[in-house]
């Protein structure tokens, strides 16, 4: 494992373009290091390699398997060091600015504009010491459950998060994709009651998804709502699984689910509106998406396209960490109960730094 990170260091030293990850639940390490500097995009998802997309959905990078060096490593024990007496001040001004956008949203869902719309902010924290490899250490142990990844390019910047949500999982004609919404404080207990709010939250980003995914495919199973730990806090997850009909392909079934309700609302497209006219700040790549697309498995015959919802993240850039957490907003939403889940969110980044 240490010579997967000397590879990280020499690799950010040639400012040349990498992602390093793993899997939820898996202890894999996989890094793709790009051996020049260029911009790669993907068109049409025939291509094989690893995606990283932004909200927007308009250009999708790609760091192309045949441009990279592909290495995998054993993740080994790790005593990560935690700073947990670290305070974070509360911003005033961001929380009455949040509070203001929440109560717009809680207001447009009112007026019927929308049934749900997931708002965000931006918190900037001003790093003293950023090392990217303790930092990705201490988060792959501390979210075992979590897609963990740090993503760079010198082109676009450099990206690090833990993903709760998984956008697609497919081989061949078969895919797996999950419903994910409402979120609450972890407790020492997943045994928990769900309030009718994050209920129907839920059931409305099931119901979006099977609606989508109607015309493409051929069969479609789904599960029943449970309860998922993702850090520190709660979500109800679903998971839908299906086959594509012949006519269909994958960058069909990622355009019509990304972006999906649980980072942008329902309408999507009335619900994406507000946000873009709304939040004041460009998302950029958070609550875009990210992951493999067409990686040929080890030993089979068979390739998977693998892609991740790039929550719970971050964007270091000039020795500062920007962090990105959203809340979805329905009629019953209170703007200081929203403010509150944003700051427990934004504690899975700042544990980290």
């Amino acid at each position: 494992m240490i010579d997967f990170f000397i590879k990280v260091k020499q690799q950010m030293a040639l400012n040349l373009p990498f992602v390093i990850y793993r899997k939820p639940n898996k202890t894999k390490l996989i890094g793709f290091f790009q051996k020049n500097d260029h911009l790669y995009f993907a068109e049409d998802f025939n291509e094989t390699g690893f995606v990283f997309a932004p909200f927007d959905g308009s250009q999708i990078i790609l760091i192309p398997k045949k441009e990279s060096v592909l290495w995998e490593s054993e993740l080994t024990a790790f005593k990560a060091d935690y700073d947990s007496d670290i305070e974070y001040p509360e911003n005033i001004e961001d929380k009455e600015r949040f509070e203001s956008l929440v109560q717009k949203g809680v207001d447009a869902v009112a007026s019927g504009t929308f049934k749900k719309v997931v708002l965000s902010r931006k918190e900037v924290i001003d790093l003293t010491n950023f090392d990217l490899v303790s930092v990705f250490k201490k988060l792959v142990h501390t979210y075992p459950a979590a897609f963990c990844y740090c993503w760079y390019h010198p082109k676009i910047g450099l990206w690090v998060g833990a993903t709760p949500e998984r956008l697609l999982k497919a081989s061949k004609k078969k895919f797996c994709t999950m419903a994910l919404a409402g979120t609450q404080n972890y407790e020492d207990t997943i045994d928990v009651v769900w309030k009718k709010k994050e209920m129907e939250e839920q059931q409305f980003v099931t119901d979006f998804i099977l609606d989508s995914i109607k015309s493409l495919t051929t069969e479609v199973a789904v599960s029943s709502p449970y309860t998922l730990k993702a850090g520190g806090v709660l979500h109800i997850k679903t998971n839908i699984e299906g086959k594509l009909n012949k006519d269909s392909n994958m960058k069909q079934v990622v355009s019509v689910l990304h972006p999906t309700p649980a980072v942008c609302g329902l309408p999507k497209e009335s619900a994406k509106n507000f946000i873009l006219e709304n939040e004041e700040y460009d998302r950029e790549y958070y609550t875009g998406f990210l992951g493999e697309i067409n990686k040929k498995e080890f030993s089979k015959d068979t390739s998977k396209t693998d892609l991740y919802v790039n929550l719970r993240c971050m964007q270091i850039k000039d020795k500062r960490a920007h962090l990105y957490i959203g809340c979805g907003i329905t009629e019953a939403s209170i703007p200081e109960k929203e403010w509150k889940e944003s700051v427990n969110k934004s504690m899975t980044m700042k544990k980290v730094l």
